[in-house]
């Protein structure tokens, strides 16, 4: 990698720390014109490639719109606490949440951090479990709603991120979806050494519960008094995940111009990957899918609240319908984008 070869060059007279220090001093005062910031947007740009984005205009508007920024942001929180960060990103199917952690742990890593990722998935209740759990409460068909994940392995892995003893080995659960045929099941955990940041994402992670009058009048697929109940256990459940929430040190919440658009985005890649000969779901199990979800725990109601909210949140980003950046708020400031200065406070 292109930063791994400047990291030689400049080591033949400093030690990596004030290289380090450097870069990210670099990177704050001049942006896009720092020698840095060249390396690492070829870097950014050949692992957008490797993941399929493939306009390199477009990544380099987000480099310098998102990622970059954000990844300034939470070295600069980072320097300022003396354990892990635990950052959250909140986002629906196909707003990039897992996208930003990959790119923000390349970034990072370029600035001298470790970063570990989290996925809410990776927490799901066993296959095993969640036969158990569908017994108790045949409604829990599919696996994702509140109720279906392991609250105290989550608590767990981040506790002991934020334990004094670096030396330690922390085993990071990882989720295969297709064991079972594709009911998931969990795999062989990720041995890591404590990192200086962790990315903690999922569809509804940091979500609170809301009052129960909101469902009086719900928005659809919430139609029949079952959904509702449905809806409103949902909101119930949400109770247990708040201490998992209260470890976040930050929250970045990726937000579509409509909730809508994750029914197509998820429709155009089952589309995709059927073209490819690949297994797909068809529309109408799409429709039933995520209409399951919008029922548990619906946007309207639980994640739009939280984009107004800036004690609870610390980024907003607008998604297009397109896939590209909207709005981009943080409390105080709503733009079109975002710069390495604008987070210094």
């Amino acid at each position: 990698m292109n930063h791994e070869r400047l990291l030689k060059d400049e080591g033949l007279w400093m030690k990596h720390e004030e290289i380090y220090a450097k870069r990210l001093e670099g990177l704050i005062s001049d942006g896009v014109e720092s020698p840095v910031f060249q390396s690492i947007s070829s870097d950014v740009v050949a692992l957008c490639q490797s993941l399929g984005l493939k306009d390199d205009q477009r990544i380099l508007t987000d480099l310098e719109r998102l990622w970059l920024p954000v990844a300034l942001e939470l070295a600069i929180a980072r320097q300022k606490l003396d354990r892990t960060l635990i950052q959250g990103v909140l986002g629906s199917q196909g707003t990039g949440k897992s996208t930003l952690s990959i790119i923000l742990k390349l970034i990072l890593n370029a600035l001298g951090y470790s970063v570990a990722n989290l996925s809410l998935d990776d927490l799901y209740l066993t296959y095993a479990e969640r036969k158990k759990l569908q017994q108790q409460d045949p409604r829990l068909v599919w696996r994702g709603p509140p109720g279906t994940h392991d609250l105290n392995l989550g608590l767990q892995v981040i506790e002991q991120c934020l334990k004094s003893d670096s030396a330690a080995s922390i085993l990071i659960p990882r989720f295969d979806k297709s064991a079972f045929n594709g009911s998931g099941d969990r795999t062989n955990p990720e041995a890591i050494t404590k990192p200086d940041i962790l990315l903690f994402e999922g569809w509804f992670v940091g979500v609170q519960p809301v009052a129960e009058d909101c469902f009086e009048n719900p928005p659809a697929p919430i139609i029949t008094p079952e959904d509702r109940q449905f809806a409103l256990d949902n909101n119930r459940r949400l109770q247990a995940y708040l201490p998992l929430w209260s470890k976040l040190d930050r929250l970045i919440v990726l937000y579509p111009v409509d909730y809508r658009l994750s029914k197509q985005w998820r429709k155009e890649a089952e589309h995709k990957m059927i073209a490819a000969g690949k297994t797909g779901m068809s529309d109408a199990e799409i429709d039933r899918f995520v209409d399951y979800f919008w029922q548990s725990l619906h946007p309207e109601l639980f994640i739009k609240p939280l984009i107004s909210n800036f004690d609870l949140v610390d980024l907003v980003v607008e998604i297009k319908s397109d896939r590209t950046l909207g709005r981009i708020s943080k409390k105080g400031v709503s733009s079109n984008g975002l710069t390495p200065s604008s987070f210094i406070n």
